[in-house]
């Protein structure tokens, strides 16, 4: 895993210019015209997982596809991979590019095919499991990216297809008594050609993989916009990018995929709706826009959000009771796994109003706005003459506590820290870390991550999951193998409500919530003033004995690092850039 994170980092650092038309298209009206921010790599293959026939007779070769290639065809004749079928059976391969990828494949066909080559079926999967399901089998589907078709390939040539997000592919040559020659097969993988300026490194690997891993799924997921999953849900759900943005404000800094989609989904969403149709979500834009301004400073994109703003909270506090209880409209919804209780539903949306509201306040205060400003007093009073119960849920007890209507050190004491990681979810479970920290429990939270996220890498993940629940170890086969008979396969056997069986996404930008968090927390980066003009460091080591890594921020990265003395006491060391103000907290300078 470490060569491959390597490779990948390396890739994201590679510079590239801006794409120009050719001057024959410089009288075409630029309206009919649309750029992106990606960039294009080929990945080669690292291994073959599995192939229908070991005997050699119909499957030759394939080692051959392992190799680097230049993407051209030629017309040598070599021992290039070679599948056959004879009237009975078909063959294939499946491949494995080492890591989840967003993109397609690029397959090379040399000389000596016949006209046109035949007919191939192509599987993408994030899992073995997955790739080797038909449509319809355990949840598979084509529904947001077409994982599962076939294609007409030519004599001598290339042909680029698919776009999904995968690790492993399966080819299958599909016409009987026929044969395919194939000189290459690549991934085309599609991203954002972008730094990690973020970094995180600590004497426990297994945290530095997470944080890495986490940095990575959000990668994957800044396409055109910021994407929630790559595989399903190639969609803007705002809520959903909440994790996603802290994640970027500590691994990438400032990137223009953020604004443009919080400004794509304002401008889909004329008020009165609420974004994605979901009250809560239209209250986590308001919250991204006051983390985003606190972390990249960008007035002049905060004052076009004014009126839009201004509307929001005026909606919303419409929706507050005379006994100060919320009466949120449109879906009431948190995250999947607390669908079902009501209670839990109303202790976080009543929390969310709150948060929302002091969040609409400071925005407001920024933004000159009096009027908005005495609302959100006025609302934020109201709201706080009711206080729910917690209603058995970790994530009505989080959001309790970051809105300050439980004390934290109750609803750590008697939710969050009971029964470990159980009833923990990828989404939410960032926000249940907080909670924790807010009651000082930080090796709770550190003990969490280790052993929830820490659980998806033991299975093979190199991306985080839509959703996860610790009692789906046990007795799991690892996503990257061939599931054996005493096996469950965890893709294809579990998953709830919108993600059952293959259907689930195994790389989902909500479930990178430790990657911000040990930034925060224990790298210890508090921006307090909006561009990070002030930054309190106050690192929590728990049972670490250092740790150091760097923080983007507008004006350079802030360099630190934190190491434990034997009195049990920290010493930081830092570099800053010179137009910040760094305080320091329980540290040593």
């Amino acid at each position: 895993m470490k060569n491959v994170f390597t490779i990948m980092i390396c890739l994201a650092f590679v510079l590239k210019a801006e794409a120009q038309l050719p001057p024959v298209f410089q009288s075409m009206d630029t309206a009919l015209v649309r750029s992106t921010s990606l960039t294009t790599k080929y990945i080669t293959p690292s291994r073959i997982v599995w192939k229908t026939d070991e005997s050699g007779e119909f499957i030759k070769n394939s080692e051959y596809v392992l190799k680097p290639g230049s993407g051209q065809a030629d017309l040598r004749r070599n021992d290039f991979l070679m599948i056959r079928n004879d009237s009975i059976s078909k063959h294939g391969i499946i491949l494995d590019f080492g890591r989840e990828i967003q993109g397609g494949i690029e397959i090379v066909l040399p000389r000596g095919n016949m006209n046109p080559a035949g007919t191939l079926r192509i599987r993408f999967g994030e899992s073995v499991a997955e790739v080797m399901s038909n449509v319809g089998e355990n949840g598979a589907t084509n529904d947001h990216a077409i994982r599962d078709f076939e294609i007409l390939v030519p004599k001598l040539g290339r042909i680029n297809v698919g776009e999904s997000g995968f690790r492993f592919v399966r080819i299958d040559l599909v016409d009987p008594n026929s044969r395919v020659f194939i000189k290459e097969i690549s991934a085309v993988f599609r991203y954002r050609d972008i730094p990690y300026k973020g970094s995180f490194k600590c004497n426990d690997q297994r945290l530095n993989d997470i944080w890495m891993t986490g940095a990575y799924t959000v990668h994957l997921n800044m396409q055109d916009y910021l994407w929630d999953g790559i595989k399903r849900d190639r969609l803007i759900w705002v809520g959903d990018m909440h994790p996603e943005v802290m994640t970027i404000n500590s691994v990438f800094g400032y990137n223009e995929v953020v604004p443009k989609t919080l400004d794509f989904v304002k401008k889909q969403t004329p008020l009165p709706n609420y974004m994605n149709g979901i009250g809560s979500y239209s209250i986590w834009w308001i919250l991204i826009q006051r983390d985003w301004y606190y972390y990249q400073g960008d007035l002049e994109y905060l004052k076009k959000q004014k009126e839009y703003l201004t509307g929001l909270l005026n909606q919303l506090s419409d929706k507050i009771k005379e006994d100060g209880s919320e009466s949120l409209d449109g879906e009431r919804f948190l995250d999947w796994p607390s669908s079902e209780n009501k209670d839990a539903i109303h202790a976080g949306l009543h929390s969310l109003m709150l948060l929302g509201f002091e969040a609409g306040k400071e925005l407001s205060e920024i933004l000159g706005d009096k009027e908005t400003v005495q609302l959100c007093e006025a609302s934020v009073k109201k709201l706080k003459k009711h206080t729910p119960s917690m209603a058995g849920s970790k994530q009505a007890a989080a959001l309790l506590a970051m809105a300050n209507l439980v004390s934290p050190e109750v609803s750590n004491k008697s939710m969050l820290a009971q029964n470990g990681v159980k009833n923990m979810s990828t989404f939410y479970g960032y926000y249940m870390l907080i909670a924790r920290a807010m009651a000082g429990d930080y090796q709770g939270a550190i003990d969490n991550i280790r052993e929830y996220w820490g659980a998806m890498l033991d299975l093979g993940a190199t991306t985080f999951w839509e959703d996860f629940n610790i009692d789906w170890k046990e007795n799991a086969a690892r996503i990257d193998e061939v599931v054996p008979d005493n096996k469950v396969d965890v893709h294809g056997e579990y998953g709830d409500y919108c993600y059952v069986g293959y259907r689930h996404s195994l790389c989902h930008g909500w479930a990178s919530g430790p990657t911000a968090w040990l930034s925060r927390y224990v790298l210890g980066v508090n921006v307090v003033d909006p561009g990070c003009k002030k930054i309190v460091i106050e690192p929590h080591l728990g049972d670490l004995n250092w740790v150091e890594g760097t923080f983007p921020t507008p004006y350079g990265l802030l360099e630190l690092r934190h190491e434990k003395l034997p009195n049990g006491s920290v010493k930081t060391t830092y570099k800053k850039p010179q137009e910040i103000e760094v305080e320091l907290v329980n540290s040593n300078e």
